[in-house]
This record gives C-alpha cells, structure tokens and sequence, in this order.
C-alpha cells in the first residue's frame, strides 16, 4: 500500500523573498486516530467584521416577514442576482431589533460614540485626548486563536484614518477610523493600500531575503509564483487529484491579483504616508482588491480573525459614478426627502454587491468538505441604523457563513425584546470556545435562535 503523502497547514513555497502560503489542502488533515491531538481535523474557523458607515435605508433593507420564507428586499437583492449568478440567500441570516446602547454618545456625536461602540460596545466619554474604550471582540478572539496563525488578525479598511483631533462633535478621531481596540488605550489601525497588504502576505516573510532582492524583484516584475515554480511542480506530482486542482486554482487566482496590483497601482500624486504606496483609477478597484486580499488571507491561513471598514465613520464619499452625486454623509441625513431616500438605496445596494462579491468568493472556494464560507462566520453593519435618526436600536445585521455548523442561515430573525448586540458577539466567541459570561457594557449571555 502506498504510503500517503501529508503536508504540514504551515507549509510555505519560494525564496529570494517572496513566500507562498498554501491552502488548506486535504494532504494536511492527520491521517488516522494517530494523528496528534493538536493537529486540527479539518479547516480552521474563521471570522470577519465588516463595517459600513452612515447607516442604512431601513424601509427598503428589512424585510417584512420571518422565518427562511423572507423576500429579498430592494438593498439585500445583490445577494440574490440571477444574472451575476449569486445565490447567497440560503447563506445569510438577517438580524433585526438588536441595539447597542452604549453607542450613544453624550450629545451630539453618533458616529463617533457607534463607530468606537461597534465591536466593543462600550460607551466611551467624549474627548480629543482622552482615549477609553474597551477590547473589541475580534481581538478577544484573537487572544484565544492567534498563536495558531502568521497574524493574530489583519485590520484592512478603504481608508486611512487620524487617531488624534476632533472628527465628531468633540470625539477623538481614533473613535472613528478605528473598529478593532487591542485595549481600552490601544486601537489597532487598518491597512488600506492593497499592494502593502500584498507584500504583508506574501512577498515578506523570507527571512533569507534582502531589501535588495525584494526591490529587484519588484522592478523585473517577477511574480512571486515564479520564484516557487520548481517547488510547486515537485509538490504536484504528491498531491491527489481535488489537491491539484484546488492549488492551481488558488496559485491562479494568487498570480491574477498580483498582475491588477502591479498594472493598477500608480505613483502618488502628493504627499502620502510612507506606508501608502499608490492610488487606484477607481473606489470599486480600491474595494474589489481589498475583497480578494480578505479571502487569499483566510485561504492561505495567515489569519483567521479579519476586520474591514468600508470608509471611516461620517463618510463623506460621493457615489456620483453610480448616480447618487452629493455627499453620503449628507445624504444619510435624509429628512424624509424622497431624492435622498433614493440616493440612499443606490449608496447601499452597491455596498451591498461589494459584499455580495465577498460570499460569493468565499463560497466558490472549496474547502474540506464545504465550502470556505461555511468555515466562517461573516458579520456585518453598520455605526447607526436610520442616517437621519442616529439611533443605536433595531441595527441592520447581517451574519453570513455556517460556522462549521454552529449556524443556520437562510432565515430572518426577528427580536421583539430588543437584546444587546453584545450577546451576539458572545455568540460568536463561543463559536470559538472562547467562553463568556457577557461582553461590553450591556452583554448578558448568547443570543438565541441562531441555529435551529
């Protein structure tokens, strides 16, 4: 009998600095009950925060009945697009009635007081300098599992953002370029050149390789796959056919990505902090990129915990390129103008391609006996739920994934007692068998009827 080929999940290919991470692969699942106990069985779980800003149009997102019946609203409908070939309605949960109070803040200042409040719930006091929050969740659970991974987490956004001056009514700009808090002093900033987080993953990690190599690399333009092809052909040849094919299929994509980030990434045109190296011709590009960034990450291993902003708190980007010119932040504050009321549909349905883009990749990514979204758990929302209202109640919340089957999505879940956000973030970290009594401010256990 031939002896099976196994593969170790920390497995890397290259040289001259530029590191190949592998996929989960089936050669890496222990063969046997002899398999050492702290080698997992099959593919890790993952979780990922993503952030929208400015709310959302609640009249055209909720739906209006419960259960795995629900129709398919106007601003969830990317979800669910025959022509796109998406299907994700059986992958999503929608959560309607959660609040986080501790998100509002002392006078004016909502998207301060829900953005910092947004992964922490935690009410934190108005203040430039005085900087008090609390541990986000995503970082609790990083504090659990990051040792397992190359990065304890990855905090990516579309933005950069300040951590000092004023950026709402008085509240520190830390409160809201940031959603990730390592501790109650201590905001973990985001990554949003695509190229850096690129290199970050996989053009850094060769301790052999010079600042020399790696720049010469760059100006040849040698793909970070070429300097491994030797070692990706030997692994082939061990590999079982589904293993093959998922490498190629991965190695594909990986060499695609970096191709658009070398033609797209132009010089700056000022200024810029060092660690910003380009613009982008378009904000669809910017986020398109960042989106196959977030999934090579999980399929790859180098985290498993991620956070995405999609813009900072109070953004004032103008979607002008998709027909709704003006501010998204003025728009938000809608005064129950029917024009504002449709600008904000178009704002938010094309937030919502973007994560439909998202799932969908997750979904077409084999792994184990599934898929890589249902190895994850997908939250999603925003600092405030109605633009114009700033209220910290009924949020508009999508989780999307199966958790290993610790979810059942395909329905929408209706909470008539208004329970606190935090109980479902200790809902999650249970997922991850990261026990809690409550979190933040309000938490008081798990939230119910997530799974049936």
């Amino acid at each position: 009998m031939p002896r099976r080929f196994s593969l170790s999940r920390r497995t890397l290919l290259g040289g001259a600095g530029a590191l190949i991470a592998l996929p989960w692969l089936e050669a890496m699942a222990p063969a046997g009950r002899r398999a050492r106990a702290e080698e997992p069985m099959g593919p890790p779980l993952r979780a990922l925060f993503y952030y929208l800003p400015n709310g959302i149009h609640m009249q055209s997102y909720t739906p209006a009945t419960e259960g795995p019946g629900f129709e398919i609203t106007p601003i969830l409908s990317p979800l669910v697009d025959p022509q796109a070939m998406v299907d994700l309605k059986g992958d999503i949960l929608v959560l309607t009635g959660l609040q986080n109070l501790p998100a509002k803040p002392e006078g004016p200042g909502d998207h301060a007081g829900g953005t910092s409040a947004f992964l922490t719930c935690t009410h934190v006091t108005k203040s430039e300098t005085d900087i008090n929050n609390d541990i986000s969740i995503d970082q609790v659970i990083a504090n659990a599992i990051g040792d397992a991974t190359p990065h304890r987490s990855l905090q990516f956004g579309t933005a950069n953002g300040a951590t000092m001056g004023n950026c709402d009514s008085g509240y520190s700009c830390a409160y809201t370029s940031n959603i990730s808090w390592a501790d109650a002093k201590t905001p973990l900033p985001k990554l949003y050149d695509p190229q850096v987080i690129f290199d970050l993953l996989f053009s850094g990690f060769d301790p052999e390789a010079t600042a020399e190599e790696q720049a010469k690399r760059r100006a040849n333009r040698i793909s970070v796959i070429d300097y491994a092809t030797g070692q990706v052909e030997s692994l082939q040849t061990k590999l079982g056919k589904t293993d093959r094919d998922k490498l190629d299929q991965y190695l594909t994509g990986l060499r695609d990505l970096e191709k658009r980030l070398t033609a797209e990434n132009t010089e700056a045109v000022c200024s810029l902090p060092a660690m910003f190296s380009g613009a982008y011709p378009d904000f669809t590009t910017h986020v398109d990129l960042m989106t196959e960034l977030m999934v090579l990450a999980f399929q790859c291993d180098q985290t498993r915990i991620i956070t995405f902003m999609l813009e900072n708190a109070g953004s004032y980007r103008d979607y002008s390129f998709i027909g709704a010119q003006g501010a998204h932040h003025e728009i938000s504050h809608h005064m129950d103008n029917p024009d504002n009321f449709a600008k904000l549909e178009i704002i938010d349905r094309w937030e919502m391609v973007q994560f439909a883009k998202l799932l969908q990749k997750l979904k077409s990514s084999p792994e184990g006996d599934g898929t890589l979204l249902d190895n994850c758990v997908v939250f999603q929302s925003s600092e405030i739920s109605d633009g114009n209202a700033h209220n910290h109640n009924n949020l508009p919340v999508l989780l999307a994934g199966r958790a290993q089957g610790q979810l059942t999505p395909g329905r929408h879940v209706k909470y008539g007692d208004n329970p606190p956000l935090a109980n479902l973030f200790t809902s999650i970290a249970e997922m991850f068998d990261v026990p809690m009594a409550g979190f933040g401010d309000d938490g008081t256990g798990a939230l119910p009827n997530l799974k049936v």
